[in-house]
């Protein structure tokens, strides 16, 4: 959506509200509510105060399907925005721009529903305590559930008929919520949780696989990548037992049931959000650029792991999908593509999938020619079979709740290649090269329908997340372009997400008109998460690089982080400053869910810049932080496998591997590309190069300056536990010595 400027604003006062002066294009799809919407702010509370009214708190963002239907049933009805603007201040929340408040109000609807999801939909006082609320409300009554006028209603009247009981419902349970927050100070004798956590996790994941169909959930079932790069980790650890070998099953069965579903685009690449049943069958259809970046991890550690192109051929799907249609022209990444559209040009209402799914007329109708040399063959035979293509529709009208879907089929795979091949006594070259065409010709027909709409903020942190998945891709599979499209992002952030004179990250910047790079009248400045993840996508693209500056960069960003978040009481990081007043409570991410917490991933990269500079102090934080997430390590260690990863690292020590040898060398990359074929989890690569005088690792590294190359030809060092190796130069002993380390 367009951005509106200010004389719009003023010259139709009675048609926009305030959200038309924002960037968020969540907040603009919004701007012509009749709903008197405020952005969140001072002068929303303030009014709220002023007038004595209750705030209504909706919390969505712009690719989110209940979103849409919420707003279409309510947001746009005169009737339910009168009752709204009566007795309300209307505020509008992106939960993308503002995770602090969308975690803050989704820990109270957690709490007192025991579920939470968007759009959330809270009740505040005018001092922010919140009162009720829920996620997506009905517009009518049905069923004995009252819908969103009714609660509207019943809400108001509360608040003018009983307004102390509403502020002491609302002060008891802003207490209850402040206390369960406050954590005790750190023991003086703390002790890191024990190892064990690890097996738990494993046993713990175990219990709730899903042996048919993969995943670690009943529907609606979620791509989970936290949980893969865990038992990755695991599997590495102890590859001959049977619990290391029961977790690469589960990572490799889970991934390849998720690259053969609905979830996946089959013509158009990448992953949707998740898929409303077990079989990765019917998603929602939107798509995340956090999504794409830690699958991306997951399909490089399972090639590097099983050298199965079957996994290399869905890493080039997620990269070719990225940067085709979530990428700026500068280098960064756009959010996400809406799971709506419309069904045609002529249509006036989006319904979900619309872009995506296929009848089985349009298949026939667009791939009904003969495979040559099979005359009475077509190639929408062969299609329609190894993607369950029914005439019917493939999609259960369970799964359909809005009757969008009928008689459409989402393309999924239950056989392989193999199958398809000996059904049609084809040869799986020859069937994979007919696949591929038909795929195509689908895309070619799917760019002339209406597009989903484009989530166009670029967000710091799920940068982050995809400049580290490139950057493993790119170093993992020797693909420079992938390198080069991380190297980008990573200056991109640099150069508009990064305000060197205050020394601090912002949260989002926005793609303005002409492509070109706007903020926001008030920028918001960068959470935990936004440097967390770019550490972690910063230090990934040193070792696909060896650039120096991306390293000196991401100790940098630690550092900020250190003085702005770090909680020097309880330890581990607080996800926002105490700065902004609006935000009642001050949390810390604590759990690794569709992303991991700022927590797990901050605490691998002090245990990694420990391991690269040789600054002690580092590893004392992740040590201080383990032990303040210490009851859930040991409790339920499945809710945090990012964290129990670093707490592996942390007692495994992490191995440190020192390549001697100049940048890009040809003695220096055949050593390189050995480092790269090995799966490695603790694995902390850096370039030793003599013959650079301005890198500053030198002077922070005693062990680097000790390192000689042999015979005037590039040399490995692996260390592990302050205990190096001597020195090899030819590939054959590298291999051999990595093996035995790993």
């Amino acid at each position: 959506m367009a951005s509106t400027t200010a004389g719009d604003v003023t010259s139709s006062e009675n048609k926009q509200n305030k959200l038309a002066l924002e960037k968020s294009p969540y907040l603009l799809q919004h701007a012509n509510n009749p709903v008197q919407w405020y952005p969140w702010g001072n002068e929303a509370i303030e009014k709220a105060q002023r007038e004595d009214k209750l705030i209504f708190l909706s919390v969505g963002y712009s690719t989110c399907h209940w979103c849409h239907v919420m707003e279409r049933e309510s947001f746009e009805n005169p009737e339910i925005a009168s009752i709204m603007n009566r007795y309300f201040v209307n505020v509008k929340v992106d939960r993308e721009e503002r995770p602090d408040i969308d975690k803050i109000y989704m820990t109270f609807i957690q709490a007192i529903s025991g579920r939470g999801g968007w759009p959330m939909s809270v009740f505040l006082t005018p001092d922010l305590s919140p009162v009720t609320g829920g996620t997506y409300f009905p517009p009518t009554d049905k069923y004995g559930q009252p819908g969103f006028p009714t609660i509207l209603t019943s809400i108001a009247h509360k608040w003018l008929e009983n307004k102390s009981d509403v502020l002491k419902s609302g002060s008891r349970i802003l207490e209850v919520l402040k206390r369960s927050v406050t954590a005790e100070s750190l023991p003086k004798e703390g002790v890191v949780p024990s190892i064990d956590c690890g097996l738990d996790c494993v046993r713990q994941l175990a219990g709730g696989y899903d042996e048919e169909f993969g995943g670690f959930t009943d529907a609606p079932k979620f791509p989970q990548p936290v949980n893969f790069d865990f038992l990755f980790h695991a599997y590495a650890r102890d590859p001959t037992t049977e619990a290391g070998k029961n977790a690469l099953n589960m990572c490799l069965h889970t991934l390849t049931k998720m690259a053969n579903g609905g979830i996946h685009d089959h013509i158009g690449q990448g992953f949707s959000r998740y898929s409303v049943d077990r079989k990765w069958h019917v998603p929602h259809f939107e798509k995340m650029l956090y999504d794409q970046a830690q699958l991306l991890r997951s399909y490089v550690d399972a090639f590097v792991i099983t050298k199965d192109v079957f996994f290399s051929n869905i890493v080039d799907d997620i990269v070719q999908y990225v940067t085709r249609d979530l990428y700026h022209k500068e280098g960064g990444f756009f959010n996400a593509e809406d799971a709506d559209s419309l069904p045609t040009h002529d249509s006036t209402r989006k319904q979900e999938g619309a872009f995506y799914v296929w009848t089985h007329q349009e298949i026939e109708d667009l791939l009904g020619n003969p495979i040559p040399g099979k005359e009475d063959l077509e190639f929408s035979d062969v299609f329609a079979f190894h993607f369950n293509v029914k005439p019917e529709g493939n999609v259960d009208v369970s799964q359909d709740p809005h009757g969008e879907l009928n008689r459409q089929n989402v393309l999924i795979v239950y056989g392989c290649l193999a199958e398809t091949a000996e059904h049609f006594n084809l040869s799986t070259t020859d069937l994979n090269k007919y696949l591929e065409e038909a795929c195509k010709i689908l895309y070619q027909a799917r760019l002339k329908r209406p597009r989903p709409h484009l989530d166009d903020k670029i967000v710091t942190s799920w940068n982050g997340l995809m400049i580290s998945g490139l950057a493993r891709a790119g170093f993992a599979m020797n693909n420079k372009k992938y390198v080069e499209f991380a190297e980008n992002a990573a200056i991109f952030v640099e150069r508009y997400l990064f305000n060197a004179n205050e020394g601090l990250l912002l949260r989002s910047c926005y793609n303005g008109e002409g492509d070109t790079i706007t903020q926001t009248s008030v920028p918001i400045n960068g959470f935990h998460v936004d440097y967390a993840f770019m550490v972690k996508g910063l230090l990934d693209l040193y070792e696909a690089t060896f650039n120096k500056h991306w390293l000196e960069f991401a100790e940098k960003l630690q550092e900020i982080q250190d003085n702005l978040f770090w909680d020097s009481v309880a330890g581990g990081y607080f996800a926002t400053t105490k700065e902004d007043q609006t935000a009642i409570l001050q949390l810390k991410d604590d759990h690794d869910g569709a992303e991991p917490s700022s927590n797990s991933v901050a605490c691998g990269n002090l245990l990694r810049l420990y391991s690269y500079l040789d600054r002690a102090e580092f590893n004392e934080k992740a040590s201080q932080l383990l032990i303040s997430f210490k009851e859930s390590l040991t409790r339920v260690p499945a809710a945090l496998p990012e964290l129990v990863s670093a707490l592996l690292h942390y007692h495994d020590s992490m191995t440190q591997i020192y390549v001697v040898g100049r940048k890009d060398a040809a003695d220096t990359n055949v050593l390189v590309n050995i480092i790269r074929e090995k799966f490695i989890p603790g694995r902390v690569l850096l370039l030793v190069d003599h013959q650079d005088p301005n890198n500053v690792i030198f002077s922070k590294s005693k062990v680097m300056l000790s390192m000689k190359s042999l015979n005037n030809r590039a040399t490995v060092y692996v260390c592990h536990r302050h205990v190096c190796s001597l020195p090899v130069t030819e590939p054959h002993e590298l291999a051999t010595l990595l093996d035995a380390k790993n």
